[in-house]
């Protein structure tokens, strides 16, 4: 299996590091293209989270796609030297397997790791850098992770990062009921943060840059107010949520120290972070980011669900192997054809009529083939070759019917 990965997560590297290698949909695109065309590499896929990054190669042995990936975008290796995990053929499928059925997210379970997957894949389709190797490995990721998520309860609470900041924002404020939220971003972390917090009895007001009647998605429930207007809009409030892409704060510490009244927990689910963290070096401020939120691995999970999960994680890698064996088959089955043709070629006599021509080159080929394979031959399996071939020709017969 012709894949090799280097991964990045919240396991081995701090958010402050995690950050320094984070992407935007574009930025990705733009990325795997660049190193797609490094010596070496086929085909790359990037999947970009807020708590992971790992690059996924297809192609001969080089550097190490770490390095790649820091030299792709322009970011010193150095300080990453330990902190990505390297594997190579069934280790990297396998890897991916366990990341789309949420086996190795810090939210047990994560619900949305499987949209991250497929968006992933995606990206490098529309980058022109999904070869057949990688295209089958996400979709069989895909594939497992979705047996996963419907066959398996891996646990009985809702699983994201949302959904743990509401539970951490309930511990450190209690009853939600009538406290007053700003939710800074309308993007898809940032919606589902503010629907949970309404439901939880929040009232709850959404940023937006721009507005646009009938197209601006905007949680039922929830009031607005221009991105512009954030740190007038925070005053009073009992918290704020900041979930964006944007390349710089969201709040800065200057200008979050002349709000009246601030917030007293704030919570920023965003990599690169949203939130200057000097702020929750003021009294009496909470702040909580993506590693604040802390890791429950298999925590409530039934053993048997978790064997089951290893079950159909298998049964996906099976399939797998079998592509790839019936792919290398394929490749070498074109290596003997070239190799027969030239051999076939070179014995022929010309004066042969074309019947007797066709004859010996398909009986010289079979020969050779069969003396290449002589230690490998199996009786049923031919026979199981040759029921195929004549199937074909009767299909073909009866098409020029």
């Amino acid at each position: 299996m012709n894949i090799r990965m280097s991964g990045l997560d919240y396991s081995r590297a701090p958010i402050q590091l995690r950050e320094r290698l984070s992407f935007t949909k574009n930025q990705v695109k733009e990325l795997v293209r660049r190193i797609a065309d490094m010596q070496g590499v086929r085909g790359a896929v990037l999947l970009a989270t807020c708590n992971r990054t790992e690059l996924y190669l297809s192609g001969t042995e080089g550097e190490e796609p770490w390095r790649l990936l820091c030299r792709g975008a322009g970011v010193d290796p150095e300080p990453f030297g330990g902190a990505f995990e390297t594997c190579r053929g069934e280790d990297a499928a396998r890897r991916l397997m366990e990341v789309a059925c949420g086996l190795r997210s810090q939210i047990w379970g994560d619900d949305q790791i499987l949209t991250q997957v497929k968006t992933a894949a995606a990206l490098a389709r529309e980058a022109g850098t999904a070869d057949a190797a990688l295209e089958t490995l996400f979709r069989t990721a895909a594939a497992c992770g979705k047996a996963v998520k419907t066959q398996v309860q891996l646990t009985s609470r809702p699983a994201s990062a949302a959904s743990e900041a509401l539970n951490a924002i309930t511990e450190q404020l209690g009853d939600l009921h009538g406290k007053k939220a700003l939710v800074i971003g309308n993007g898809e972390m940032g919606r589902l943060a503010a629907s949970l917090l309404q439901r939880a009895g929040c009232q709850v007001t959404v940023t937006l840059r721009t507005y646009r009647h009938g197209e601006t998605l905007v949680p039922p429930g929830c009031a607005v107010t221009a991105y512009e207007s954030r740190y007038d809009a925070m005053a009073g409030r009992d918290l704020v949520v900041s979930a964006t892409t944007s390349p710089h704060y969201t709040l800065a510490v200057g200008d979050f120290a002349q709000v009246e009244k601030p917030p007293r927990m704030l919570v920023d689910l965003a990599i690169p972070r949203d939130i200057q963290p000097e702020i929750g070096e003021n009294p009496g401020v909470c702040l909580l980011n993506m590693d604040s939120l802390g890791h429950r691995a298999g925590e409530g999970t039934d053993p048997e669900a978790l064997a089951l999960a290893g079950t159909i994680l298998e049964e996906h890698m099976a399939r797998l192997r079998r592509w790839d064996t019936y792919k290398e088959s394929m490749d070498a089955l074109e290596q003997v054809k070239q190799a027969a043709a030239q051999r076939v070629l070179a014995t022929l006599d010309w004066d042969m009529d074309p019947g007797e021509a066709a004859e010996f080159a398909v009986g010289r080929t079979l020969e050779l083939l069969a003396g290449g394979l002589s230690q490998g031959l199996d009786a049923q399996s031919l026979q199981a070759c040759a029921e195929k071939i004549r199937s074909h020709s009767r299909k073909r017969r009866e098409s020029h019917g």
